[in-house]
């Protein structure tokens, strides 16, 4: 084999082991891009070779996607088959795990109704709620990658030749994930460890709120009590680890429903289902948007703000270090699995029940009682540069450094 047929099989080997940890007897749904078949024929080996006992392939085709905005009726927008939910719920329900290789093209959706995207991805939404509780408890191991297609790699690597792209593309990724060290399986045990003491730490502090300082942005965000930080991955119900995301640079929390409020800007652009949003600012008072722009995609981010009442709050908070490995690439990637690993970033919709004492046992009543939100939406927006300042308040009302231009005040 050759250098990059070698980090490939790195790279699936390291998918099944760290990233969904497929355990013998297991059923894999793996949701792939047509165009990363080479990869995923490796990911279906490697599991198998792991003891999968049934993996099945969802091959997505964007081109397709397409085709549905421009030629479909208006009311396909509104439908989501009932069976493919039920479906999806049932291989929940038998403990299986799901592998998303995640790589929207930007400009999929460019000149297509804003409406008809927000219809299609809240009828999905609302169809496959019973399946999402799976996933956002972390009932089952569930994992998003990310491969190279063409038009990312022309958005990403418009700077180089055409030919050069793809490869450069592949490159960048392989060194996210780690695959450049000689056992990417042990590197990634050793990042998960730095990740959990730095949650650790966190935990420790018991913070009552952040307060967020940048050009554009000043925030103040209080955490619920009882709230838990978490990184790298996690436990299922069935005390398998996983991680949910490759690669993965965050540490993250929920804030308090209706406890944030000011105003911030983001630094990043957002691929929002294949349209872009940039520069976006919004101002929350009592924890809800009451004002909101973008430079450009404002009629984007409205439809998702008008997903439900809780896509109007925050669900997540995350801090990164701008001195991070994805960071230092210096490079937009147009896509939220890896820009957010490379920025502090918060998520409208729906917050994770993982990060409250007790959240995966309450019901949505119960966690809103709580201060967690609600939503059928979760979507991350990045907010981090090297201006970032962040200060932690302690139970006891003292005032602490926690990010300092850009990276973390205390080592």
């Amino acid at each position: 084999m050759n250098d990059f047929e070698i980090k490939l099989n790195k790279y699936a080997e390291l998918v099944v082991k760290v990233g969904v940890n497929i355990q013998p007897g297991q059923v894999l749904i793996v949701h792939a891009p047509i165009e990363t078949a080479e990869l995923t024929r490796l990911i279906v080996a490697k599991a198998y070779e792991a003891g999968a006992k049934y993996v099945i392939v969802e091959w997505d085709d964007e081109d397709i996607t397409r085709i549905r905005y421009e030629k479909a009726p208006q009311d396909s927008f509104d439908y989501y088959p009932g069976w493919e939910a039920d479906r999806m719920e049932r291989f929940a329900e038998e403990g299986g795990a799901i592998l998303h290789i995640k790589v929207p093209n930007p400009e999929l959706l460019r000149g297509i109704d804003s409406a008809k995207v927000a219809a299609a991805t809240k009828a999905a939404a609302v169809a496959r709620k019973a399946y999402s509780a799976y996933t956002r408890n972390s009932r089952i191991s569930w994992s998003l990658i990310k491969a190279p297609t063409r038009a990312w790699a022309d958005k990403v690597y418009a700077d180089l030749p055409e030919e050069e792209r793809i490869g450069a593309m592949w490159e960048a990724i392989f060194h996210m994930v780690r695959v450049n060290a000689a056992d990417p399986v042990t590197a990634w045990r050793e990042h998960i460890g730095e990740l959990k003491k730095r949650q650790n730490l966190l935990n420790g502090k018991k913070y009552k709120s952040l307060h967020y300082r940048a050009p554009g942005t000043d925030l103040q965000v209080a955490l619920p009590e009882g709230h838990i930080w978490r990184g790298g991955g996690g436990e299922n119900e069935k005390g398998v680890y996983f991680v949910a995301n490759m690669p993965t640079e965050e540490v993250y929390t929920m804030p308090h429903r209706l406890g944030v409020n000011g105003t911030i800007r983001s630094t990043l652009p957002l691929n929002l289902n294949g349209r872009l949003v940039e520069g976006i600012t919004l101002t929350f008072k009592e924890g809800k948007v009451v004002e909101y722009d973008a430079n450009s995609g404002r009629e984007h981010l409205t439809t998702l703000l008008e997903t439900d009442e809780g896509a109007s709050y925050l669900g997540e908070l995350a801090l990164v270090p701008h001195d991070s490995p994805i960071s230092n690439l210096n490079r937009v990637f147009y896509n939220t699995g890896i820009d957010e690993n490379a920025s502090c970033h918060f998520a409208l919709g729906s917050a994770y029940p993982v990060n409250l004492e007790g959240g995966t046992k309450l019901s949505g009543e119960e966690l809103v009682a709580r201060g967690a939100n609600v939503s059928l939406t979760h979507v991350d927006f990045m907010i981090g540069c090297a201006e970032l300042e962040i200060d932690g308040e302690l139970p006891d009302g003292t005032i602490e450094p926690v990010f300092r231009k850009g990276n973390w005040a205390q080592q």
